[in-house]
């Protein structure tokens, strides 16, 4: 696992980040999915096809895999949500998020299997329910699975199988069941899509969407209240993910990141005018001795000139002329004759 995956996957695990980004998908930003009612789950995938049999067993490693509960209408919803955190492209991941959630699909018909046969209930069933293990009753859990793009690039891969297919024939994909991604990218999201965000992914996703420009980025800090005081776990994010050099004092709990990157442009601005007062100096040594070495020429031509002209009583023309001087030098020596 890369750095940036770790760190990604170590600050999406805090409940209420994990909470606020699901909230945002799934209620539009309403604070539906409480964060204490998150339960951590084995991210490990884990499943033989159907149960039975002499079938290799599948395993797979998601980012994170947590169960909800939740009250609507005064009844009580439960989820499965996993979250799958990207640094960049991946231009197969339908076929990646759809396989994550048919092994967890597999896996509770497994353990609903598993429950009968230890409760040795199957009286009254038919022979396929007893066979499969499955009864006719027996629901599953939703499994919401979400990518989020920690880059400020735009989604240029597919959002679907039916977009990964060979062909886009509409009476072939009829027959092809689909799997879309959920997928929150910075790049493609508007101020009111951040201000639907309460916790601290705000900040660290508005961060990243306007990195690649000054002017935005500037906007952007002076605006995000939340900056001047962000946790550290996503002050670490925002370095990762945009390559921002600024500082992060590890001993803290929250960092002011408006000024971090204040410090950091001082420094870079600083650093920029002794480069230039190093180069300039540079510069000067060489062109004086570049003037230094012109004048030893023209000196050293004036000296020959002079010469000839005494030797062979010739006029000053004369002599440039034997010399075969060239006109630009003639002007010069000219003025010194």
């Amino acid at each position: 696992m890369g750095k940036i995956d770790t760190i990604t996957k170590d600050y999406m695990k805090n409940n209420s980040v994990f909470a606020d980004a699901f909230n945002y998908l799934i209620y539009g930003g309403e604070p539906i999915i409480q964060p204490e009612t998150l339960q951590e789950l084995d991210p490990a995938e884990i499943a033989i096809p159907f149960g039975g049999g002499n079938e290799t067993a599948v395993q797979k490693f998601r980012d994170l895999l947590k169960a909800a509960t939740l009250r609507i209408d005064d009844h009580a919803a439960y989820l499965i949500l996993g979250i799958e955190n990207e640094s960049e492209i991946k231009y197969a991941e339908p076929v990646k998020e759809c396989l994550y959630d048919a092994l967890q699909y597999s896996e509770q018909v497994q353990t609903i299997a598993a429950r009968h046969r230890a409760k040795r209930d199957w009286k009254g069933h038919t022979d396929g329910e007893f066979l499969s293990g499955f009864y006719r009753e027996d629901k599953l859990t939703p499994v919401i699975t979400l990518v989020i793009l920690f880059d400020s690039k735009k989604w240029d891969g597919p959002r679907s199988l039916h977009e990964m297919m060979s062909t886009q024939d509409p009476k072939i994909l009829k027959f092809v069941a689909d799997y879309k991604i959920n997928l929150i990218e910075p790049a493609a999201m508007g101020e009111d899509d951040l201000e639907k965000l309460h916790s601290n992914l705000r900040s660290v996703l508005g961060f990243i969407k306007y990195s690649n420009s000054d002017k935005e980025l500037s906007a952007f800090l002076s605006r995000e209240s939340g900056l001047k005081a962000l946790d550290v776990e996503a002050a670490r994010v925002i370095k990762a993910c945009t390559n921002t050099n600024i500082q992060i004092n590890e001993k803290e709990r929250s960092m002011d990141v408006c000024k971090a990157v204040q410090e950091m442009n001082d420094k870079a601005r600083m650093e920029g005018r002794e480069q230039g007062r190093l180069e300039g100096r540079l510069e000067g040594r060489e062109q004086g001795r570049l003037e230094g070495r012109e004048q030893a020429r023209l000196e050293t031509m004036l000296h020959s000139v002079k010469n000839l002209m005494e030797s062979l009583h010739l006029s000053v023309e004369e002599a440039m002329s034997a010399l075969k001087i060239t006109e630009d030098d003639q002007a010069i020596l000219m003025k010194k004759i």
